[in-house]
């Protein structure tokens, strides 16, 4: 538009109402131009819109209205001017005209933009804030219905958000849920919950019934079916009036049938419902027929609490009321009786309300006992209780131990069926009707058990009290016929499989506790014929066990018939093996001696044999002992020597000491001292698997040398401890040491001394490089020891010079070489190797020498070491060590040698003592001193 145009529309129109403002400037021309040419360019109509962005408000809405009168399906254009709208009439009273016009603008807009949820949801939340409900929810409804069904959910969540507001009515905003539920089933719980908050419980039980019958509902909120099954249960419970239209009991039971878990709370709930309906019979109607139900304790004790506590409160609230009635009423003084009960009852039955809870609390225990056994009605253990309950009833005990009979079943019974039986004929036979436990007892005979065993005992049980009542005959009469087998038996193969397929009463007649028992009435009341007849039909049948071949044996000794028990014994040696023969062959070697003596020494002979012979080494003991005692008290002194010459060679190594013992004893008494030395020498000499124990063969060397001490033969003992002292460690057996050092004190002389301890010395070496680190870890901490004398080189030091009084200990020490490094554990033999002595004797000698791992400390060396001492310092007269023979003492004097003997030696030695030793160096001074040198 040219500018004298618009100078003359503006002169024409000058007196109307259009403002000045809202005209265009020239700034705007260009735009203008444009738009004339180009009316529907989005781009261009942008373009203005952004060059006059700090225009006024109104110019600014006119541009606006202008671009979407031209673009009105332009979405960029309406967002853009509804957003500045919104932002015009931020901070205005909801009641403002400029509120109004921007709800026009929005119905206007929603003409073109009608599929734009954007633009819905803008508007709905505007006038969410008006509070304008009913024109708020038919612009939801046609938003729903403008926008296709993908776009509802986000519609639906402002939806639910308005209804959820607390000045909805209740009416409106459950049609809402009603139409979302249809559109998300899934969201039941929401609306339940809001069901809740406001008080409608019928709709909220219903609901919660409906999602519990629907197989398919997946809660949202993570609930079980149980949790919600609960919910139902507390509904339907607490609010009986508002669920009316629901079958309340069908639901509940049908709840407890498929929810295990929780039965004793539906129980309660159940009840609880018709208690909040007044229907108070009823309630406890439902409570008896939970206790009568439940399968658990904790379900038990839930619903019988529950019981007790309404009993209770019963009573309570009807001492209340007694109490709240009026005092003054004039008592009716006409005589009652009871004609017209239901006429004149005034409802004080307080009485009677105590003595239901008494009787409820005394069948407690009753109760408990048949949850236990609806848990398994096969225990009998549970039904051994329940009798007990009803001590001093007995008519309750015998219906109880009917009940127990017939239901428990021998498979899948847990514990002793035929207990029932058993203990069922007892309680008969303690009330004095004899007659009926037979019965019971001979139906019990009848049932199939699971084991053999539990059917004998019930014949056992019968047995036992026909004896009670002196009816021998009778008891006897019933265990042969326990014992007879089955007539319809044929072959062996036909038995066999009858034993395996068929009840235990085909098989019982195999049973030895049966026949034990039957033994014992026959010896009791029987004759010795069919006493004997039935313990052959035990070993026939080969069932017999060793103790039933003793118990044979002995009835036959009783009677005199001692072959006959013989007999016996040898057929059940076939019977049997090793292990289980040893009490057969003992009692029998031992009857059999018992009876005959010596008169059938050769009989006898060859049954120790053939016990010995088939006996293992570990159970071969006692035989040999008996074979011995045979031959020591009937036979020859020969014969037994070879009874135990073969034993030791025969027994275990732990028994082999004390079977030397008793041949050593026995030698002794009949052949002397000929015959204990070759015993003993045989012992000691004796290799493996012969030979005795190391530890044993020490006892035995230390007996052989006691016994040789004894005779005066010092040689022979003296040879013995040598043989015996490679097996004893001087560090651990040091008694066998001092015993050798005492004989040697007393019987020896200064060299049979030292060859002991070099012997020991040698022994220790031997030990220690055995145990090698046994012996570092001894020197490690063994002490410091004084006045020892040292057997070989140090563990830090060179050997010590000695002098020999004799002239073969100095040419030793004179060719003896020069020691090298010294091996860990290694004692030297009595000779100290040196080197030079010049050399050793220029070296100063130290305070306290090293600790040597293998230093004895004992007094012999003590001994040793003033017989050295006297060596390298010769005194006019010393007493050495007293070594006679046979306990006498010999006192030796010894005198000075002259000086002239040693010539010009003894002087060079004595200037070379007198001589200045130089003082040792430390590491710091040597270290000085070469680089001094240096």
């Amino acid at each position: 538009m040219a500018p004298g145009l618009v100078e003359q529309s503006a002169g024409q129109t000058g007196h109307s109402s259009i403002d000045k403002d809202l005209l265009p400037e020239d700034d705007d021309l260009l735009y203008e131009e444009e738009l004339l040419r180009n009316p529907y360019s989005l781009r261009m109509w942008w373009r203005y819109l952004e060059a006059r962005k700090d225009a006024a408000q109104k110019r600014r809405f006119l541009l606006y209205e202008r671009a979407i009168s031209a673009l009105p399906g332009s979405y960029k254009l309406w967002h853009a001017y509804l957003k500045e709208r919104r932002a015009a009439i931020r901070g205005l009273p909801l009641n403002h005209s400029a509120v109004e016009g921007l709800n026009n603008t929005y119905e206007r807009a929603l003409v073109s933009m009608h599929k734009m949820p954007r633009v819905w949801v803008e508007y709905l939340e505007l006038l969410m804030l008006q509070q304008k409900l009913t024109h708020t929810r038919h612009v939801f409804d046609r938003c729903l219905c403008s926008l296709p069904i993908t776009q509802h959910d986000r519609i639906w969540t402002l939806y639910l958000r308005f209804v959820m507001q607390p000045d909805m009515p209740v009416e409106t905003a459950l049609r809402v849920y009603r139409r979302y539920l249809k559109l998300e089933p899934s969201h039941t719980e929401e609306y339940i919950a809001y069901l809740k908050s406001k008080g409608s419980w019928g709709e909220a039980a219903k609901k919660l019934a409906a999602v519990v019958d629907d197989d398919t509902f997946r809660s949202l909120e993570g609930k079980s079916k149980h949790q919600l099954w609960l919910e139902l249960c507390d509904i339907i419970t607490r609010h009986p009036d508002l669920v009316r239209g629901m079958k309340v009991d069908a639901i509940l039971r049908s709840g407890i049938r498929k929810f295990t878990d929780e039965v004793g709370r539906l129980w309660t709930s159940l009840a609880d419902y018709y208690i909040r309906r007044g229907l108070i019979e009823k309630a406890r109607d439902v409570y008896e027929e939970g206790l009568t139900s439940v399968t658990t304790v904790r379900d038990f004790s839930l619903i019988f609490d529950t019981l007790t506590q309404f009993e209770e409160s019963l009573i309570g609230h009807k001492m209340a009321q007694m109490g709240d009635e009026s005092e003054d009423e004039t008592p009716d003084n006409e005589e009652d009786d009871g004609r017209n009960f239901l006429l004149s009852d005034d409802g004080k039955d307080i009485d009677l309300r105590i003595a239901r809870l008494e009787h409820l609390m005394e069948r407690r225990p009753e109760l408990l006992s048949s949850v236990m056994l609806r848990q398994n009605p096969h225990a009998v253990h549970e039904w051994h209780k329940r009798v007990k309950l009803f001590e001093g009833n007995p008519t309750r005990q015998i219906l109880t131990y009917t009940e127990a009979v017939k239901t428990v079943d021998a498979e899948k019974a847990v514990g002793k069926p035929h207990t029932l039986w058993v203990a069922f004929a007892k309680f008969y036979e303690r009330h004095g009707d004899v007659a009926n436990a037979r019965v019971i007892f001979d139906k019990a005979t009848q049932v199939e058990l699971k084991y053999m065993d539990d059917l004998a005992t019930v014949w056992c049980e019968w047995a036992e009290m026909e004896l009670r009542h002196k009816n021998f005959k009778r008891a006897l009469s019933l265990m042969q016929q326990a014992t007879q087998p089955p007539a319809t038996l044929g072959t062996r193969q036909a038995m066999g499989a009858a034993e395996r397929e068929g009840p235990v009463q085909g098989r019982l007649y195999r049973s030895l506790k049966l026949w034990t028992f039957y033994c014992d009435l026959e010896e009791s009341l029987g004759t010795p014929e069919s006493t004997r007849a039935a313990y052959d039909r035990i070993m026939d049948l080969r069932i017999a066990t060793p103790q039933i071949i003793l118990n044979y044996a002995a009835f036959l000794q009783e009677h005199k018939f001692w072959e006959e028990s013989f007999k016996v014994y040898e057929r059940g040696l076939s019977l049997f093996k090793w292990p289980h023969v040893r009490d057969l062959w003992q009692t029998y070697l031992s009857h059999f001696v018992q009876r005959y003596k010596g008169t059938k020494l050769e009989r006898a002979r060859d049954l120790f044999k053939q016990a010995i012979d088939s006996a293992p080494p570990k159970d071969s003991k006692q035989l040999f002992l008996q074979y011995a005692a045979l031959e020591e008290t009937y036979g020859l002194a020969r014969s037994a020597m070879e009874v135990y010459d073969r034993a030791v060679r025969t027994v275990v190594d732990k028994e082999r000491l004390e079977v030397y013992n008793l041949y050593l004893a026995r030698a002794t008494q009949f052949f002397g001292v000929g015959k204990v030395r070759e015993i003993y020498e045989t012992a000691i000499e004796a290799e493996a698997p012969y030979g005795l124990p190391d530890e044993d063969c020490k006892k035995m060397c230390l007996r052989y040398a006691k016994l040789e001490r004894g005779l005066g033969e010092v040689d022979r003992a003296r040879a013995i401890y040598v043989h015996a002292s490679a097996m004893a460690d001087p560090r651990r057996d040091t008694g066998f040491w001092a015993d050798w050092n005492a004989f040697e004190v007393a019987h020896g002389n200064e060299d049979t001394f030292r060859e002991m301890l070099r012997i020991r010395r040698s022994v220790a070496a031997s030990f220690s490089q055995t145990h090698f680190n046994t012996t570092i870890i001894d020197a490690a901490t063994a002490p410091v020891t004084t006045g020892t004398v040292e057997a070989g080189a140090g563990a830090g030091g060179e050997g010590v010079k000695r002098k020999r009084s004799d002239d073969m200990a100095a040419l030793e020490a004179d060719l003896a070489p020069e020691p090298q490094a010294a091996l860990p554990g290694f004692v030297s033999a009595g000779i100290t190797q040196q080197s030079d002595n010049t050399q050793t004797a220029a070296k100063p000698k130290p305070a306290a020498m090293a600790a040597n791992p293998e230093e004895m400390e004992l007094d012999e060396m003590d001994e040793e070491a003033e017989v050295q001492e006297g060596a390298r310092q010769p005194r006019d007269e010393e007493e050495l060590p007293s070594f006679g023979g046979r306990g006498e003492e010999v006192q030796l004097q010894q005198k000075a040698v002259p000086a002239a003997v040693f010539g010009g030696v003894r002087e060079a030695e004595e200037e070379e003592g007198a001589a200045v030793q130089p003082p040792t160096l430390g590491a710091l001074d040597r270290f000085k001193k070469r680089k001094t040198q240096s």
